[in-house]
């Protein structure tokens, strides 16, 4: 991102950055300086890979988490439900898995 045009050009930048995370932060309930405290901790944060992400989803109002079931189904009805799918569940699995 280059902003070397001039003073005003960065300052209308800055403006409309300000706004931006206003109207985020406005909207999760929280102020300007907690939204942007929460989103340069998640940039600088160590972990893994997927911890990042997770943390970046989360920052920005993205991460969904399904709910619990209220019990777990049974292998029976697991492969019903998966039945036609063939390898290619187990491999993108495999393949996330390895990406860790």
């Amino acid at each position: 991102m280059t902003c070397v045009t001039g003073p005003r050009t960065i300052i209308s930048w800055f403006d409309d950055l300000h706004a931006r995370l206003r109207e985020r932060a406005a909207a999760e309930g929280r102020s300007v300086n907690a939204l942007v405290v929460e989103i340069l901790a998640v940039a600088v944060a160590p972990g893994n890979r997927r911890e990042r992400l997770r943390r970046r989803a989360k920052a920005a109002g993205w991460l969904v988490v399904p709910p619990r079931p209220d019990r777990t189904p049974s292998w029976q009805a697991v492969e019903e439900a998966t039945r036609g799918a063939g390898t290619s569940v187990s491999e993108a699995l495999e393949a996330e898995r390895a990406r860790g």
